[in-house]
């Protein structure tokens, strides 16, 4: 068995792999920038930067938002609240994300289309309204639900097992204090529970990042999307993907650093 790391270890343990990838980031931004081929990718594949971080901050804001009207439901003292969650988040989490993505791209919203012109009929028979096609539902936006319902059912186990992460203890002094229910959730168990919740939700936005490159299979012009078109024109694929893969290493790594210095930041905070 592995013993624990000394506090002297934990000390001399600086983040040396960090400094190997700035240096390697450094030396192929200096490739990028003397390397026309190289500057010519860059410049197209970075184009698709702004879908893939509006992709991901929206449909995360709407994942967690979600996510937490299911952790919710799964902790109701209603019994049918509680099995409808659960078969919720069962469902949900059985099915991979690029076949959500299909389903909700083809299935889902044609028949919500569908079902949107039948319930109208009678207004658009009597001219005060029309009806919608398929193709008036942005494909953007199918992805986004997509991803906001697959990471939905993930997030909200994380916030049911911070919620139920705080002593039962403490819960019981704050009724005896007479505190409402949604007073004992903002002043006892969020405040608690946020400490175990966002290291994991964190790792989330991460992989949401990352599986955002999964709308390009609908056409939406992400990073991913925009460097299978340029490869496929031009057939540099080394140089292409090797950018691609550029591009989102500086989310992800940057996005994990900060996240894990907010994290840090987290632990230092008083208790309540």
């Amino acid at each position: 068995m592995a013993l624990p790391p000394s506090p002297r270890h934990e000390k001399d343990d600086r983040p040396w792999w960090l400094v190997v990838l700035v240096l390697i980031g450094v030396v192929l931004a200096v490739v990028i920038i003397t390397n026309d081929i190289y500057t010519q990718v860059f410049r197209t594949v970075v184009n698709g930067a702004g879908i893939t971080v509006f992709v991901t901050l929206v449909a995360f804001v709407l994942a967690t938002v979600l996510g937490l009207g299911i952790a919710l439901l799964g902790l109701s003292d209603n019994i049918v609240l509680r099995q409808v969650a659960r078969f919720y988040i069962e469902i949900i989490r059985g099915i991979p994300i690029l076949v959500l993505l299909f389903y909700i791209a083809f299935v889902g919203a044609p028949g919500v289309v569908a079902a949107y012109n039948f319930l109208i009929t009678p207004l658009v028979k009597a001219g005060i309204a029309e009806p919608i096609l398929v193709r008036d539902l942005s494909l953007m936006w199918r992805a986004i639900i997509a991803l906001m319902i697959g990471y939905s059912s993930f997030i909200a186990e994380i916030f049911r097992a911070g919620f139920q992460s705080v002593d039962i203890g403490q819960i019981e002094a704050a009724k005896s204090l007479g505190l409402s229910r949604y007073r004992r959730f903002r002043l006892v168990v969020f405040p608690q529970a946020i400490r175990v919740i966002f290291p994991p939700l964190s790792n989330d936005f991460v992989s949401m990042v990352k599986d955002s490159s999964l709308v390009s299979v609908l056409g939406v012009s992400d990073i991913t999307q925009m460097g299978k078109v340029y490869a496929s024109g031009s057939f540099r694929f080394f140089e292409t993907y090797s950018i691609v893969t550029y591009i989102y290493l500086i989310l992800t790594i940057g996005l994990s650093l900060f996240l894990r210095r907010i994290e840090k930041k987290m632990k230092q905070m008083p208790r309540r």
